[in-house]
């Protein structure tokens, strides 16, 4: 791949796919973002600003905008699927016939399937059997659109089996305000990434009912805990956790005004029923439809994983979040340790 000449098409045009076109296109790479709908494509292309996802960030007039998915992935070295988790096989079942096409198939939603239990580049290895599967992966880590588009200093991580491609997304990717490492944990890094959206909800649930920092930090400790529980039993490596895509990605989520799903989470324990907090949303909450994966994949590994079922019971409808946690603060006596294989995290 040249990296001077690589173009990137970027399937979905929220905030964060809009981050990254943009990205891209300040930094003089040519690149395509696709808009689902033909308005939306038509006026972020005349206007040069999405207005609702991203309106402070004026795009380049280099960046081109289509709703023609077969359009944007013409000629592409880079296919980036912004799109949310559970649309994710829908819109790539589209390119199936030209995945061999790209030389780098990357994923930036966070979020695991329902029913199957695969995480995006499982989807896209599924949906697009015809790629190669040591081209396809993911960028995650903690960053928050409105932050990239500012020119905030960033880092993230990019997953993908094969180190030099790898490498070569990096290269990409990479400017003076974000800085990408590399990682070839896959499973690690999709489990950190979705795994904490939980969390966030969780936390956002905790600043909703007025509870404080000790609460807080506890409940991200915890949830640390949980996420490296789940993700060693899945194979991943126990560094990861400690890294972008884990505590990193973590601790933004849980904290950051910007995050949706701590938002959503905070009209919850506020008392806003989901139906309300959903109304009040301009943008996917991927931790909604991942807490039932979640909950499934701990059941299928054994791992206990006590702050995701009380996520999953507020969700159901089946408790309210005060009483969630004093469940979670009256459980029986435990012995915190740190063990590699996770067998005494939950």
């Amino acid at each position: 791949m040249d990296i001077e000449t690589a173009h990137t098409a970027v399937f979905g045009a929220g905030s964060w796919g809009t981050a990254l076109a943009y990205s891209l296109a300040k930094a003089g790479h040519p690149v395509t973002l696709w808009a689902r709908r033909e308005d939306a494509a038509r006026e972020i292309a005349a206007t040069r600003r999405n207005a609702a996802y991203l309106p402070n960030a004026e795009l380049p007039a280099s960046l081109r905008v289509t709703s023609d998915l077969h359009e944007a992935a013409s000629g592409a070295s880079v296919w980036l699927f912004a799109v949310p988790s559970q649309s994710l096989r829908s819109v790539a079942t589209q390119l199936a016939d030209r995945a061999t096409e790209p030389e780098a198939i990357v994923s930036v939603a966070k979020g695991i399937e329902n029913g199957t239990l695969l995480t995006t580049s499982g989807v896209l290895r599924e949906a697009l059997p015809l790629a190669p599967e040591a081209r396809v992966g993911v960028l995650y880590g903690p960053s928050h659109a409105e932050e990239v588009a500012l020119g905030q200093p960033t880092s993230v991580v990019v997953s993908i089996p094969d180190l030099a491609i790898a490498e070569q997304v990096q290269a990409l990717f990479m400017t003076p305000s974000l800085r990408v490492y590399t990682n070839t944990d896959l499973v690690g890094v999709e489990i950190a990434g979705s795994v904490k959206n939980v969390m966030a909800l969780a936390a956002g649930m905790g600043d909703g009912m007025g509870l404080g920092d000790n609460a807080k930090a506890a409940l991200v400790t915890r949830g640390l805990a949980e996420i490296t529980s789940l993700g060693l039993a899945m194979g991943a490596a126990a560094h990861t956790f400690a890294g972008l895509a884990g505590l990193g990605d973590l601790v933004v989520t849980c904290f950051s005004k910007h995050s949706r799903n701590r938002g959503f989470g905070e009209m919850i324990g506020g008392g806003k029923s989901l139906e309300e907090a959903a109304d009040a949303m301009t943008m996917v909450v991927e931790g909604m439809k991942t807490t039932a994966s979640v909950r499934e994949l701990a059941s299928r590994y054994g791992i206990e994983m006590p702050i995701t079922e009380a996520v999953a019971r507020v969700i159901d409808g089946e408790s309210a979040p005060y009483d969630e946690v004093c469940s979670l603060m009256t459980r029986d006596p435990k012995h915190e340790a740190a063990h590699l294989d996770g067998s005494a995290f939950a």
